[in-house]
């Protein structure tokens, strides 16, 4: 099995080229955060990883493509609306905004034990834990949201597998960038900074 990151740093200029431009022509959904008080509690920012970080998500630039397509039609179909997403090798993030948190947490986990199946069968491997459950962590305002967003799209650059953000094929940071536009873009990166992001997360005013 390869390693995280591994895969998308082997490839060529020429093949990671084609797999972005084969990504974008998928055109999965992207919509700009409200700018509108939520104090109901309806946008989650959703965090899942592989059991024991191990890379199965990673396991082949295909594997990746699947699961990221498969991932975002199930965050559709149970969300008002997908605001970010990003697939890394062993774990992903989303931020949406979904009106019964709990119906899309059962369906990611359906979505889970389908694909533990399908790659156990593959590689032989029946039995073996693939993934941790997801959880989700309520958005407290606007400027928490942001600075979830940034954390989302900032993901493959913190852990090192590329060095922007549009590198990195499985996201939607490329279509969010490509509507907000990079002077946009850049005032939200330092507006809402993503320093120590984790710590406060239930502060009412971060």
């Amino acid at each position: 099995m390869s390693r995280p990151g591994y895969i998308w740093r082997s490839l060529t200029p020429a093949q990671r080229t084609e797999l972005l431009a084969a990504r974008l022509r998928q055109k999965h959904p992207w919509h700009s955060p409200p700018h509108r008080p939520n104090h109901g509690h309806l946008r989650f920012h959703l965090t899942a990883a592989c059991y024991e970080h191990a890379p199965h998500i990673g396991h082949s630039a295909a594997r990746l493509d699947d699961f990221s397509t498969a991932l975002v039609n199930v965050l559709t179909a149970h969300s008002r609306q997908v605001y970010a997403w990003c697939v890394l090798p062993n774990h992903y993030h989303a931020l949406v905004e979904a009106p019964d948190i709990l119906i899309l947490l059962r369906e990611l986990g359906r979505h889970h034990g389908r694909t533990s199946h399908a790659w156990n069968g593959e590689q032989n491997t029946r039995g073996r834990k693939v993934f941790f459950r997801a959880v989700e962590r309520a958005m407290r305002s606007d400027r928490h949201i942001w600075a979830s967003l940034n954390y989302v799209y900032h993901n493959p650059v913190h852990h090192g597998y590329v060095v922007r953000w549009t590198d990195w094929p499985w996201s939607s940071a490329s279509p969010y960038l490509a509507q907000t536009g990079p002077t946009d873009a850049a005032r939200i990166w330092h507006d809402f900074p993503i320093r120590d992001y984790g710590q406060g997360w239930d502060d009412p005013g971060l």
